[in-house]
């Protein structure tokens, strides 16, 4: 059997959740044994916000997540492994991103997701912005020091 090729998506298009892990699931035939899925979500940050902007640099975006997602298929045992990113502008409430890792066993499935998504949060190449209830557009969102305090544990 050939080592499994992870799948990277870039859309402005909502994901389905339980589509893509239907997906997944039909695709590895029953031979996963822990499946971990993670989906972020834009907040209204107590009602401030209205939406998420997010911009990035397409062809440049999905191969710098195809990159970090080859390296979590080579430091764990995954057999499958699915990312979705959104663009533009995403409303509260909404998914901005989903990481599904499929493996024999949950350990392994459960930090590829964790590392995944610390690279996400710190290092992908989006920019986001926010859009203000009151009408304006606010500046541009920098990465929090607990995220990047979290990814430096893989480094």
């Amino acid at each position: 059997m050939s080592a499994p090729v992870p799948s990277v998506g870039i859309q402005a298009e909502p994901f389905d959740t339980a589509a893509e892990i239907a997906g997944l699931s039909a695709a590895l035939g029953g031979r996963a044994g822990a499946i971990v899925t993670f989906t972020g979500l834009c907040r209204d940050e107590g009602g401030r916000l209205t939406a998420l902007e997010l911009e990035h640099y397409p062809g440049m975006a999905e191969a710098e997540i195809r990159r970090v997602a080859d390296e979590a298929m080579a430091r764990w045992p995954l057999q499958a492994l699915r990312v979705i990113h959104r663009h533009g502008l995403v409303r509260p409430g909404d998914g901005i991103v989903l990481v599904v890792t499929a493996a024999s066993h949950r350990v392994a499935a459960f930090e590829a997701a964790d590392f995944l998504m610390d690279y996400l949060k710190t290092r992908a190449p989006f920019w986001k912005r926010e859009h203000l209830a009151d009408g304006t557009t606010g500046g541009w969102v920098e990465a929090a020091a607990h995220d990047e305090a979290a990814a430096g544990r893989w480094a």
